[in-house]
């Protein structure tokens, strides 16, 4: 049992006619971890006795501090939806810049000194035997997140604009005057809804793939000599899943380097061309590409749309969670100006980039590490309380929360949210009518 001890607070002010007494109880454990002594407005007070008369503090503890991270899974209640980058301006750096600097600053001292650059593996080449299994589950959640999605798609409406990239999971388009298309203006902002599609939802990033990332750069003349897969599946395929149609060089000696040469990476080979010898439509990457999935599979019985609904959920989380595992290890890179993605230690120099200021690097891409929003986009839109209700308004957009595409079109068929996604989506806030907006504080 711990013992408390009243004390005794007395403020004075001569420019009051009273003083004020107030009476506060501590435990004895906590006054023995407080300091003994006190300064409040530059008057003493050492271990119950005032040095100085006048005022006296409260004794009081300091709340305590938890370290960041320490209560895993605990999220806040409501945070700020996702910022919308602006176009003419280049993509912030994952990494500091100053970091790289150092990093750059370091290979070359090493390869003055006539010193190699170390490297672990998959930097040198060599595959990662941890990741493997990773790589082949991320592949499996991947086939089950297109058809899962192409399934819901015949029962949950998706609308997309046809002047910008906004995409609205509802049974009508939302009435938010926020597009940016060409003919904005005529429509005062107002979208051009049309039906949507799977690549509205998971939107289909592609990149080159190679058989030996640490082989030739793509040039721009030979771009077309190589294969455009999404680039979910040309990183599974370099940390190790084993595709025949596309096959992929398992190095056993790792490659050296000397500041940002290769000075031995066990010599160039003919690279294969199965797109020649293959067809797609008879071969199992079908099952990889967004590429008409919806019309590949059929509409499910109502009684089976939840269950696949949260299937469908999971493997997002699965595809989500494995890609950002990989990408701790693997390189990849994206422009820094427009949505170009390539999976290797180095871009290529197809020259393909329309975005700002392209005229200054010759269409060429301005590479950087890549993030995952980058590689498997969220594409956020709009949370929905009640989909066969009223459309969203303008006037209300800060009441309503977002979502990734996938998560709110599995929400609406009837799977459960994850909890990482609820302080986004805003779900305790109570969206009022129009006339009582503007009395909200």
């Amino acid at each position: 049992m711990f013992q408390t001890l009243p004390i005794a607070s007395f403020i004075w002010n001569p420019s009051q006619r009273g003083a004020c007494l107030e009476i506060m109880e501590f435990k004895r454990s906590q006054l023995s971890s407080m300091s003994q002594c006190f300064k409040f407005e530059n008057k003493w007070v050492q271990n119950g006795k005032a040095l100085v008369s006048g005022t006296f503090i409260y004794a009081c503890q300091s709340p305590r501090q938890y370290p960041a991270g320490k209560k895993q899974g605990v999220y806040p209640q409501n945070v700020d939806l996702p910022p919308v980058l602006p176009k003419k301006k280049k993509k912030p750096y994952p990494i500091p810049f100053k970091e790289i600097q150092r990093a750059a600053r370091k290979d070359k001292k090493l390869a003055e000194r006539g010193l190699e650059k170390p490297l672990q593996p998959p930097k040198n080449g060599i595959l990662v035997p941890d990741l493997i299994p990773v790589a082949y589950d991320v592949l499996d959640a991947w086939k089950v997140l297109i058809k899962g999605l192409a399934q819901l798609l015949h029962v949950i409406p998706v609308y997309g604009c046809s002047e910008c990239s906004e995409v609205h999971v509802a049974h009508t388009g939302h009435h938010i005057q926020d597009c940016k298309g060409p003919s904005s203006s005529k429509r005062h902002g107002l979208h051009s809804w049309v039906k949507g599609s799977i690549n509205d939802v998971l939107i289909p990033i592609e990149s080159y793939h190679l058989y030996d990332p640490f082989g030739r750069r793509i040039k721009h003349d030979t771009r077309f000599e190589y294969d455009r897969i999404p680039a979910v599946v040309e990183l599974c395929i370099q940390a190790g899943v084993d595709i025949p149609e596309y096959p992929s060089r398992r190095r056993t000696k790792p490659i050296r380097m000397m500041g940002k040469k290769v000075i031995d990476r066990g010599g160039y080979v003919d690279e294969p061309k199965p797109w020649r010898s293959v067809d797609p439509s008879s071969s199992s990457i079908v099952d990889l590409d967004t590429c008409g999935a919806c019309g590949r599979f059929p509409a499910p019985p109502l009684e089976e749309v939840p269950s696949i609904a949260q299937e469908t959920m999971n493997a997002h989380e699965i595809v989500r969670s494995g890609v950002t595992k990989l990408m701790r290890k693997y390189t990849v890179k994206a422009c820094g100006y427009c949505s170009e993605v390539h999976v290797g230690p180095w871009g290529h120099n197809a020259k393909l980039c329309g975005e700002f200021k392209h005229q200054w690097r010759d269409g060429k891409h301005g590479w950087q590490d890549a993030t995952v929003a980058e590689v498997f986009p969220p594409n956020y839109v709009w949370y929905v309380q009640d989909p066969k209700g009223p459309p969203l308004r303008g006037a209300l957009t800060r009441f309503y929360g977002k979502a990734p595409a996938v998560v709110e079109v599995c929400m609406q068929a009837g799977a459960q949210v994850p909890s990482r996604y609820k302080p986004m989506m805003r779900l305790d806030i109570i969206v009022p009518e129009s006339d009582e907006a503007s009395l909200v504080a």
